[in-house]
């Protein structure tokens, strides 16, 4: 029996750690000639490949959420030269078909926080206090 986390097999998970680790490294190297790509800075954040080890989700930030769409458009564009190149650094007896996805999770993050910080929630937290209802109940020993 395989151990598993979140779903996903402990191979999947490391096949797609490898992934993200070299795509990572192409990408730092810049040695793409895509001019949405040239210069720019990405973050592979992760790697989700899928059960049949066909395709994987690629995860990627440009730095600050910069430029994007064009950014996208230029990974879609690379996506088998960057698998050609990935191949050389890897080796698999399949090697996914790189599906690039913007990771929207920092900024969803990002958001949340603007939100908790945001005064209608202090407002609603001032209002509220810690509504301990244990405080109510005697302590062992005491008398109610």
């Amino acid at each position: 029996m395989r151990a598993r986390e979140g779903g996903r097999s402990v191979r999947l998970l490391r096949v797609g750690e490898t992934i993200r680790h070299a795509l990572s490294g192409i990408l730092s190297r810049d040695e793409l000639a895509d001019p949405d790509l040239s210069g720019r800075t990405l973050t592979v954040s992760a790697v989700e490949v899928s059960p049949d080890m066909r395709h994987a989700d690629v995860f990627v930030v440009p730095l600050l959420g910069a430029h994007a769409d064009e950014v996208m458009r230029g990974l879609g564009r690379s996506a088998s030269h960057l698998r050609a190149l990935l191949a050389r650094q890897v080796s698999f007896k399949y090697l996914p078909q790189l599906h690039f996805k913007l990771d929207e999770s920092f900024s969803e993050g990002d958001r949340i926080e603007a939100l908790l910080r945001s005064e209608k929630v202090s407002q609603d937290l001032a209002s509220h206090p810690d509504d301990d209802s244990d405080d109510d109940r005697p302590v062992d020993g005491e008398d109610a």
